[in-house]
């Protein structure tokens, strides 16, 4: 199991947190995704594996919101 911390622009609301939570959730090897609205970030668990950093920012990315570098 590996843990990516990923800074996300454009997250406002409690909407969004779900918003990006559900789509990192619905990733293939995904473990857990918790969304920190104040700290605009998201620490996801995963299987590296299964998923690798870049697919996860693509889910971000999907979701609606802006990966920071």
């Amino acid at each position: 199991m590996t843990t990516e911390i990923i800074s996300v622009k454009g997250m406002s609301c409690m909407g969004c947190v779900n918003k990006v939570k559900t789509g990192l959730e619905n990733t293939a090897g995904v473990e857990g995704a918790e969304v920190s609205l104040e700290q605009k970030q998201v620490t996801v668990q995963y299987d590296e594996t299964k998923t690798r950093p870049d697919q996860l920012k693509d889910a971000i990315r999907k979701a609606g919101y802006e990966v920071m570098s």
